[in-house]
């Protein structure tokens, strides 16, 4: 698959199919987006929010969520609030997301069958890995964005200022439903 993306790159690049999507780092709309990396958003998520290339800058990973305060999701933001000018947050969940079915003991079961050691996992463990919170999924998509939001809308680095929304889409026909914070 890498080698078709590779020569597919290649055609790309020689009749400047690029051109078109020049832009530059800044986010046009001032946003940052959390969301999941659910293939189905891919090009759902930006058609249903009317952004383009250039207008904002996107977070994905399992579930959208902030797993934890100080982590690659946090600091990801935190750049683009503070190098980038953001001045938005949307945090974005989605329906039958596949995060809700993630389960931490399976998940460490799956890495035991693909050759993880009990000796590492257990190592990880002792050094305060949380597998858990890590690996474990959520059981309502709706907390886990009210979740994410407290920890944005409370952190102590993420400025005052900077507007933080919370959303569920439908993974369907992309509507969004407003979630507040408690």
């Amino acid at each position: 698959m890498i080698n078709d993306i590779l020569e597919f790159n290649k055609k790309f690049v020689e009749d400047k199919g690029y051109e078109k999507y020049i832009t530059n780092k800044y986010p046009d709309k001032k946003l940052a987006i959390l969301t999941c990396m659910d293939t189905r958003l891919l090009e759902l998520l930006p058609a249903a929010l009317g952004v383009k290339n250039g207008d904002a800058k996107i977070i994905k990973n399992a579930g959208g969520v902030v797993s934890h305060p100080f982590g690659s999701a946090v600091r990801s933001l935190l750049v683009a609030i503070l190098d980038l000018q953001v001045e938005d947050i949307m945090v974005i969940g989605h329906t039958d997301c596949g995060a809700q079915s993630m389960d931490a003991q399976k998940m460490i079961q799956k890495l035991k069958d693909r050759g993880v050691s009990e000796e590492d996992i257990n190592l990880l463990h002792y050094c305060g890995v949380d597998f858990d919170t890590w690996l474990g999924g959520f059981d309502c998509v709706e907390t886990s964005v009210k979740n994410t939001l407290d920890i944005l809308i409370h952190h102590p680095l993420i400025p005052k200022n900077v507007r933080i929304r919370g959303f569920i889409m439908d993974s369907v026909t992309g509507e969004l439903t407003p979630v507040e914070c408690d």
